[in-house]
């Protein structure tokens, strides 16, 4: 069971690892969007949110201070969703659904990450919450 957790941090994280480098490699064209969308001191804006994407990324999949990582990542993705996925805004209808998509995947995220950060910060899935039961085929 090690190594599924271990391989969904690394598949969880790696899209966070990319993103955060993109926003460096990228960092005039993320700014102009960013300005786009009227974020005031957007480079600053990009910049930090690159920094936040790529070591909450690092984070979760190295393993250490996933509980960081993953919250670093929650306020990123919620505060994007909200700032630069603000559907309701939209007139035309395909920029709405477009919109509503990118910011339902933030939001769904969010979740994950701020469920992450729950595990990690408050003990095992028993602690979390109720459980039906588990998945185990097998009882030995």
């Amino acid at each position: 069971m090690d190594a599924v957790l271990v391989i969904g941090r690394i598949l969880f994280a790696l899209i966070f690892v990319t993103s955060g480098i993109a926003h460096f490699a990228k960092l005039e064209a993320m700014t102009g969007y960013a300005q786009y969308k009227k974020l005031p001191a957007a480079k600053l804006g990009v910049l930090i949110s690159g920094l936040f994407f790529l070591l909450g990324g690092i984070y979760i999949a190295a393993g250490f201070w996933v509980d960081l990582g993953a919250l670093l990542l929650a306020i990123t993705l919620i505060l994007a969703a909200v700032i630069f996925h603000n559907f309701w805004k939209e007139t035309d209808p395909t920029t709405k659904q477009n919109e509503m998509i990118a910011f339902n995947k933030d939001i769904a995220l969010a979740g994950a990450s701020l469920i992450l950060f729950a595990l990690i910060a408050w003990g095992t899935l028993t602690e979390f919450g109720p459980s039906i039961g588990n998945l185990a085929f097998f009882n030995f």
